[in-house]
């Protein structure tokens, strides 16, 4: 599976001319599953039993990341892909493919190409070397086929401790500026962790199928962020919502009974709050239960089991589109999400985390 990196060099010669190419795979990070050379964010096995939005959502790239080591005095990498080419008529058909060369907390440059089935781009390096981070373009679903240095030489970054984040558009990113901005990204930068963005838009509804597939993923720590689709998208009452906040951790825990989990009940959705859906909960209600749910797990002896109430973390001025948190929004959820795990983190990370600060 694409989680199981080892980090031996893989070098190439100090020249100017081009290389072999070395095997993406090593390189990937945030990754679950792998179908065929594919990163995608649900068991490619078991999607019969999800509805058809996640399945679509899961075959996007979201939160994949190409990490590696530079020697200092590499000038660049080069990352050979394919993705998909929308039709003409599409109105994405013009997206461009840009990707983001991070350095810790830095966004170092980006580089974009006009879609193409087969491309590669060549991301500039800055002179001193390190640790960087390449994140995808999450749309049009591009898969890494290679990549090389020029001038240099590259190895896998360091195996950072895998973070399992599950939730719904704003786990996903949504009306993040850039993929790396996203709260999932932040709070990984912020705590030295490897996130794997399990958020899926209009989804995280509570499927217990989604559960299992987590109860199988390695995984250092788990937060489960979700409950806002549950108040108008596939509606729930608050008694529902409390029963399947216990089932998922439940079944979670079936695969990491030790794990620290971390529970976010929904941020502010002011539209949502006090106003009923079609079964007569309001979203008030709804966060209630799941803080309630996670709560009472935590009293029942589940003393690895973390609550965050979601509804503190933002204020108006943080939602671009009354639900959907903006860049400022992202970074507060990931400073209090980075606030509640830090002391969970397993040793060493944090010092990763400082290394590429």
């Amino acid at each position: 599976m694409a989680h199981d990196r080892r980090c031996e060099p893989l070098t190439t010669p100090r020249s100017e001319a081009p290389v072999d190419w070395l095997d993406p795979a090593r390189f990937l990070r945030g990754t679950a599953w792998l179908d065929g050379d594919r990163p995608v964010r649900a068991d490619p096995a078991d999607l019969a039993r999800l509805p058809w939005d996640i399945a679509e959502r899961a075959a996007l790239p979201i939160g994949v990341r190409i990490e590696f080591t530079a020697v200092p005095g590499t000038r660049a990498v080069q990352v050979r892909y394919r993705a998909t080419v929308p039709e003409r008529t599409d109105p994405l058909a013009g997206l461009r493919h840009c990707f983001a060369l991070w350095h810790g907390t830095r966004l170092v440059g980006e580089t974009c190409a006009a879609p193409a089935a087969e491309a590669t781009v060549t991301l500039p390096l800055p002179p001193g070397g390190g640790v960087f981070s390449v994140h995808l373009p999450e749309g049009q679903a591009p898969v890494p086929l290679g990549l090389r240095a020029l001038g240099g030489e590259l190895s896998p970054a360091p195996v950072l401790p895998r973070w399992l984040v599950h939730g719904d558009s704003i786990t996903e990113g949504w009306w993040a500026t850039r993929p790396a901005r996203s709260w999932p990204a932040t709070a990984g930068r912020l705590l030295g962790l490897d996130p794997v963005n399990l958020g899926y838009a209009g989804g995280a509804r509570g499927e217990l199928a989604l559960a299992e597939q987590l109860a199988g993923l390695p995984g250092r720590l788990i937060t489960l962020a979700f409950g806002t689709n549950c108040w108008s998208r596939v509606p729930a009452t608050a008694e529902w919502l409390y029963a399947t906040v216990r089932a998922f951790v439940g079944l979670v825990r079936r695969g990491h009974p030790d794990t620290p989990l971390l529970v976010v009940s929904p941020v502010l959705r002011p539209e949502a709050e006090d106003r009923p859906n079609v079964l007569g909960a309001t979203l008030a209600g709804l966060r209630g239960a799941m803080e309630r749910a996670a709560r009472d797990l935590a009293a029942e002896g589940d003393g690895h089991l973390l609550v965050l109430s979601g509804l503190p973390l933002l204020g108006p001025e943080h939602l671009v589109d009354g639900l959907h948190p903006d860049d400022r929004g992202h970074a507060r959820i990931a400073a209090a999400v980075a606030e509640v795990l830090r002391p969970h983190v397993p040793a060493g990370a944090a010092g990763a985390a400082d290394g590429l600060s």
